[in-house]
């Protein structure tokens, strides 16, 4: 089996005062995806930068305090790659994969976006290279002998059952037409949404829950973090659980992990 965990910890220090560090040392997943770190190496302690029995790999992002991405593995890579080829986003902390024995899994933390601003611009331009990417991955892979798992908060709700609020987020940034348009063309091309494939008819399960207001125990929440596989792999997958909460007062993030076992 593998297990694969991914969340966004909205601050790695901040998260390993609440609970983050416990929680990681209980998870029984052999790789854990991270996104949003918002921390450079020099700023973490041993227990953060190099968990023990963890191989870990930290891609800060070069305005300090923003982004931020990390893998820990079990398993010692046998490769390591920051960035996916772009001149714009490489250095902005928003990607990291590693090459396993018989799978690449990446984090990602895709951009936000704002409806009608320059940021939303941004974002768009990520797709455009990220798709390709994408792409160029899975035929390596495929070549190599390998699946591909891309983790992360891909700031995405994909369909009306991924958010509790979709008829008053529809002109909002990640229930776009164009974003959603996005998606549907990389399933299309090859990939899965593999919490989807394992919940087809329900709404969410929710993986990220606004502080403001009473978004969390009203469970009025978005699906947005994902694990995104190719199609042999997604195949393999056996059960999917969001690690909610108990109460407000246990979450260490305003996101769950996101953790599904593997059949390889």
């Amino acid at each position: 089996m593998l297990t694969v965990s991914t969340v966004n910890v909205n601050g790695l220090r901040a998260a390993a005062k609440k609970g983050f560090v416990e929680w990681l040392a209980a998870t029984e997943a052999d790789v854990v995806c991270l996104q949003e770190t918002r921390a450079e190496p020099d700023q973490l302690p041993a227990e953060l930068l190099e968990p023990a029995g963890w191989h870990t790999v930290l891609a800060e992002s070069e305005l300090k305090g923003r982004a931020g991405v990390a893998l820990l593995s079990r398993t010692a890579p046998e490769a390591v790659r920051v960035g996916f080829g772009s001149a714009e986003f490489d250095r902005s902390g928003r990607y990291v994969e590693f090459e396993l024995a018989d799978v690449v899994v990446a984090s990602l933390y895709l951009p936000s976006g704002d409806a009608g601003t320059p940021k939303q611009d941004e974002k768009y331009r990520f797709l455009d290279a990220f798709h390709t990417h994408l792409l160029e991955l899975r035929a390596k892979a495929e070549a190599d002998g390998r699946e591909v798992l891309v983790c992360g908060d891909w700031n995405i709700a994909h369909r009306k059952a991924d958010l509790k609020s979709w008829k008053t987020n529809q002109k909002s940034a990640g229930f776009l037409p164009e974003e959603r348009a996005w998606l549907d063309k990389l399933y299309a091309d090859g990939y899965t949404d593999v919490v989807r494939s394992l919940h087809p008819d329900v709404d969410g399960p929710y993986s990220w829950w606004s502080y403001r207001g009473k978004a969390f125990e009203n469970d009025s929440g978005w699906r947005i973090d994902l694990h995104v596989a190719t199609a042999g792999l997604a195949e393999k997958a056996v059960s999917a659980v969001t690690e909610r909460a108990a109460a407000y007062a246990d979450r260490w993030s305003d996101h769950a992990p996101v953790t599904v076992r593997y059949d390889i």
